[in-house]
């Protein structure tokens, strides 16, 4: 009888950051080593961080190299196979991790993005400080950024000002700097990149940052209200079914077809993109520092910044934990014909799906590949359904798991503080927004005018191609949409309260818009989007 291999745990970073600073060193240096070796390795060897990174976005290869009917990465968003792509993502840069000698029994760990160290002081700082002791020598830390060694060069558009190449030597950034270096940029950003000279200075920007996205709350009637990305990740563990907890373009239509608001895992997983990439959502303005843009910010060069795996690992974990919850972990179903199920919905169809086919359990995750019977075929979400069963992993203990009864049979008082949030009851819908108008990617913040003053009620970002109008399957779907929360006090008086809309973009604020109570449809003074309270 065969010896039954024990599954591997993904732990969380924090973990091994307490394994390493009370002497057990193994685990984390470990980890640092596989991705020293990996993103040492030519750009053309299949292990290589920059081939496993691009496959994300850029470089653009395959049908979306130069055709515009395609996105030129593999990845998907705004459709249901954003969870189960990136699931089998995550899982090919672990392998490559995997195949470095000396490192084959490496499990990439997840950022616990709604843990009290990470609400309390933003990322780990494995993933931030600037350098690490190796084997007694002093390096770059691997997990902080990435050079290029190789050229990333856009093919979608001539001009100059909207042009997202990279070239070879160029390193990732993220907030409070600005990658934007080809030429019409380059100037601009060297300008103000010079503004933030101090590294460790930079690291505590993007912590408090990353701590005002995920814990930010307004006071109503004495009564605390979370306006945060760490109440969207809790929200998005109660969707009802697979295909809207896996994509914003699948809950949009819910919200039409049951006016129900479903956070989608993929609209707290777009926040902290974000997040790190380059917008501010801090308590006073709520302003980006103008200029900022970080690598994680955009989907053409996200997957090259090592942060983005320790995210998505994370999301891997919270797609995990919804199927414990909805007894999902051995099946999952699609909404047949359902928006979002379609490869031309959103963001368009990868290489290797065709342009407006139905995406289904059984579509082709390429680039990754599965060995059957001496041959290779792309993995399908059949596949990679049950991280234990069919892939060999698990995932260790961290938040927003369901509390276990103690001994005197009562609940954890994590769970407790958690129910003490009251659920939305309204909220403010935005629609009508034209991404055609839009460098990249852009936030679409809420505002209440309480207790004369205007706070902050709650932001969805929105990950969009650095370049819309050379997007042919964008030109079809062009309406960012946002349904912004209301809860307890707020809901309770939204009828009397004064909301704005505000639209923030990498070139400063597009429009605003105003909705006074009673709350009713409202454009703003040019057609760019409407808003009203329900």
């Amino acid at each position: 009888m065969a010896k039954k291999v024990p599954l591997r745990v993904r732990r969380s970073l924090t973990a091994l950051q307490d394994d390493y600073e009370n002497g057990k060193k193994k685990p984390l240096e470990t980890l640092m080593r596989a991705w020293k070796a990996i993103k040492e390795l030519p750009p053309d060897d299949p292990n290589s961080f920059f081939m496993i990174g691009g496959y994300h976005g850029e470089p653009f290869r395959g049908a979306g190299w130069g055709n515009a009917s395609y996105w030129g990465g593999y990845c998907n968003h705004g459709n249901v196979l954003f969870p189960t792509w990136h699931r089998m993502y995550v899982m090919r840069l672990e392998d490559a991790l995997r195949s470095v000698p000396g490192c084959a029994g490496v499990t990439l760990p997840y950022w616990d993005e709604t843990s009290e160290e990470s609400l309390q002081d933003g990322i780990p700082w494995a993933l931030t400080q600037k350098d690490f002791v190796l084997d007694g020598e002093t390096i770059a830390n691997p997990l902080r950024s990435f050079v290029l060694n190789q050229n990333v060069v856009d093919h979608l558009t001539p001009d100059p000002t909207a042009d997202y190449s990279k070239p070879k030597g160029y390193e990732t950034v993220r907030y409070p700097l600005s990658g934007l270096v080809a030429p019409g940029d380059k100037a601009a950003t060297d300008e103000h990149n010079a503004q933030y000279p101090d590294y460790d200075e930079n690291v505590k920007l993007l912590n408090q940052n990353i701590v005002n996205w995920l814990g930010s709350s307004i006071v109503v009637n004495g009564e605390t209200i979370p306006t945060n990305t760490a109440q969207k990740y809790r929200d998005c563990l109660d969707a009802p079914n697979y295909t809207v907890f896996s994509n914003t373009t699948s809950s949009a239509q819910w919200k039409d077809d049951t006016g129900v608001a479903v956070v989608p895992i993929e609209s707290p997983h777009n926040a902290i993109h974000l997040a790190v990439g380059g917008y501010d959502i801090g308590t006073d303005d709520l302003s980006p520092i103008e200029g900022a843009n970080g690598d994680m910010g955009e989907n053409d060069t996200a997957g090259l910044d090592p942060i983005f795996f320790f995210h998505h690992c994370y999301i891997d974990r919270l797609f995990w934990l919804w199927q414990k919850k909805h007894k999902a972990t051995d099946r999952l179903e699609i909404i047949a014909h359902y928006p979002g199920t379609n490869s031309v919905d959103s963001q368009g169809a990868t290489p290797g799906t065709v342009p407006n086919s139905w995406l289904t359990l059984d579509s082709p995750l390429d680039p990754f590949k599965k060995k059957v019977s001496r041959k290779e075929r792309p993995y399908t979400s059949l596949d990679c359904i049950n991280i234990e069963k069919q892939l060999g992993y698990t995932y260790g203990p961290g938040s927003l798991e369901p509390a276990k009864p103690s001994a005197k049979g009562t609940r954890g008082a994590a769970a407790a503080s958690s129910e003490t949030v009251q659920r939305p009851t309204r909220m403010v819908t935005v629609r009508g927004l034209n991404r055609a108008r839009i460098r990249g990617s852009f936030l679409i913040s809420v505002f209440a005018h309480v207790d004369g003053k205007k706070q902050h009620v709650g932001t969805e970002g929105v990950l969009s191609r650095w370049h819309v109008e050379g997007c042919a399957n964008c030109q079809t779907h062009l309406e960012a949409r946002a349904s912004i929360a209301l809860r307890g006090a707020l809901a309770a008086q939204a009828d009397r309260t004064q909301f704005d809309v505000e639209i923030r973009t990498r070139d400063g604020v597009l429009g605003q818009g105003h909705a006074a109570a009673p709350a009713t449809a409202s454009a703003v003074p040019r057609p760019l989007f409407t808003f009203k309270v329900e």
